[in-house]
């Protein structure tokens, strides 16, 4: 490829990363852009080191470059605040849910048997769903401890009458409920 073309993708890869750098920042993207960023890295060291010849293309790699440089700065103090704990967008959302969600004791498992403390079964899972942000519109006692019951019955018959207990958990940011055999 030529000088030209090369510095056309390099360009769209600029454009590429910033936008990775964003969602990654807004959340949305799990991790960093590591490997795309240490790819443009290489590229520009590449370009820095050759004799680029026509002006125009020196000056467009020089611009280019400078874009790059001034958006690394940037990441890496954005980078710099999240490890830090300081970074406004995760402190907003950190603020948002301390102040929504009250202390929720569901958040390590806890057995908990079907019959004699479903109330505290239900009063758990419903903590547990707020604190991650769930509905709990058309949660009732009764309706879980019909459908435990349901669930119960399907598990008596795979596995045996041993007994079967239940206890809230969560799980990638879902609160849910889960059965085992109590001993």
């Amino acid at each position: 490829m030529s000088i030209e073309e090369d510095l056309k993708v390099l360009e769209t890869k600029v454009n590429q990363l910033k936008m990775a750098y964003e969602r990654y920042f807004l959340g949305t993207r799990p991790r960093e852009p590591i490997t795309e960023r240490s790819e443009i890295q290489k590229t520009i060291i590449f370009f820095s080191n050759t004799a680029i010849q026509n002006t125009a293309m020196r000056f467009k790699f020089s611009s280019i470059n400078s874009r790059y440089q001034a958006h690394k700065r940037q990441w890496n103090e954005t980078l710099r605040k999240i490890e830090e704990g300081t970074y406004s967008r995760h402190r907003f959302k950190a603020n948002l849910r301390e102040s929504q969600a009250p202390p929720a004791p569901a958040q390590k498992s806890r057995p908990t048997g079907v019959p004699a403390d479903s109330a505290e079964l239900y009063d758990s899972y419903i903590a547990a769903r707020r604190s991650c942000g769930q509905t709990i519109k058309n949660l009732s006692p009764e309706r879980l401890k019909a459908t435990l019951a349901k669930q119960e019955a399907a598990l008596r018959q795979r596995f045996g009458n041993s007994e079967i207990r239940f206890r809230v958990v969560v799980e990638d940011g879902k609160a849910k409920l889960k059965a085992s055999r109590g001993s």
